[in-house]
């Protein structure tokens, strides 16, 4: 069944309040709006002239995108997507609005003054295990047993979002840094959720395409991740490990690339931004590697996996998920077309010319942010309404 296939369950969504009907219209409308203020705020913090009671500059702004950003795109689309796996309806009305409730009060809590560490920690990381288990259900009345590795994905998620709230507070000690281990997760459900929807999708737009799938290659896709983790996870790692890993990674992922493009696909915007996030995912394991060896700037590989493979690669799957999900065609209008332009500058700009010219580094930093900023800006310019209001074919969801 393809990932975004309305099953007989949406038959049975509950009419109520359109913002509320379905897991991506509350957390893809908060995604996109976090988006832009994240980006906003960030040019006043890392300036300083704007200071998060809870968290260091560097610290938020991190955690925002992971933890923040990041997190409210999942909920969205497993909320959804895990319906249509299952054929069992998720949380929808007063549970969906609890939920995004606490998300919403998780990015609120480290701004106040004398708010407690133990407050914003409680909140904050109560998050993912109250999605994992409004999904528990769902996933195990399902007949498709593989769909339950979301759970403890989830579950590692929330670890890792715990443990870094641990060494913030200097609590924890002796392993890496877990928000590098939040990153590697999100890259893992993103590998995850690509495989089975770019081939699909790919060959919907271009029926004469056949993609190539290899099975060792399938494998690869998800065992070379974990020597990724390993690496991040022991405090010294020698830096040729993590190197090592690294390039194993990006290289597997450019062989399954390979499978599924088609230049054909440059001829529709819904698809090539797709395409590019998982480019962007390449790259960024690539240039880990390269950084990890002396030879690139690790900012910037960072950013390639952050800006680049996660931002791209959410934009569009928000964009494809809320038109469909909404009753309207999968294309979208030309000045989406511009955001997703925008995205893939704002990308180059932080990854290569901060790291190429950095004699201009708050120049080319303030330009990226402008263009993140515009381009989700565009999104909610024209998605926002999709997503507060009733499907246009009058069907429920």
């Amino acid at each position: 069944m393809n990932i975004l296939h309305d099953s007989s369950a949406a038959a049975r969504v509950p009419r109520g309040w359109a913002p509320l009907a379905l897991g991506f219209r509350p957390f893809f409308l908060l995604a996109a709006i976090v988006a832009v203020l994240l980006l906003v705020s960030w040019s006043f913090v890392w300036r300083g002239r704007l200071h998060p009671a809870y968290y260091d500059a560097v610290a938020w702004h991190a955690h925002e995108m992971l933890f923040g950003y990041t997190t409210a795109v999942i909920a969205g689309f497993l909320l959804t997507a895990v319906r249509n796996w299952s054929g069992v309806q998720t949380w929808t009305g007063a549970r969906l609005a609890g939920l995004a409730a606490v998300w919403l009060a998780a990015r609120i809590l480290p701004w106040i003054d004398g708010v407690s560490a133990v407050v914003v920690v409680v909140v904050d990381t109560a998050f993912l295990p109250l999605l994992a288990a409004s999904l528990v259900r769902p996933l195990w009345l399902a007949t498709n047993r593989v769909n339950r590795v979301i759970v403890p994905l989830l579950g590692a998620m929330a670890v890792a979002n715990l443990s870094s709230h641990l060494q913030l507070l200097g609590v924890m000690h002796g392993v890496g840094d877990m928000r590098r281990v939040m990153l590697e997760l999100v890259l893992l459900l993103l590998v995850l959720v690509a495989g089975r929807v770019l081939p699909s999708f790919t060959q919907n737009a271009i029926p004469t395409f056949r993609t190539r799938g290899r099975r060792w290659v399938e494998v690869a896709a998800f065992a070379t991740l974990a020597p990724v983790v390993i690496a991040e996870l022991l405090p010294q790692s020698p830096p040729a490990l993590g190197a090592s890993a690294w390039a194993l990674f990006g290289t597997v992922h450019v062989l399954r690339l390979s499978g599924w493009f088609d230049r054909r696909v440059l001829q529709v915007p819904v698809l090539w931004v797709l395409h590019a996030g998982y480019v962007w995912l390449c790259v960024g394991a690539l240039l880990n590697a390269a950084a990890l060896s002396g030879w690139a700037s690790p900012s910037s590989a960072l950013h390639a996996l952050t800006i680049g493979a996660i931002g791209v690669f959410t934009i569009g799957m928000m964009a494809r998920v809320t038109r469909g999900h909404t009753g309207r065609p999968i294309d979208v209008e030309p000045r989406m077309t511009i955001a997703f332009l925008l995205i893939n500058g704002a990308v180059i700009v932080r990854v290569f010319a901060v790291w190429l010219l950095p004699r201009h580094h708050a120049t080319w930093i303030d330009l990226s942010a402008a263009m993140w900023v515009t381009a989700f800006a565009v999104f909610l310019a024209g998605h926002a309404k999709m997503l507060v209001r009733p499907r246009v074919d009058g069907r429920p969801g």
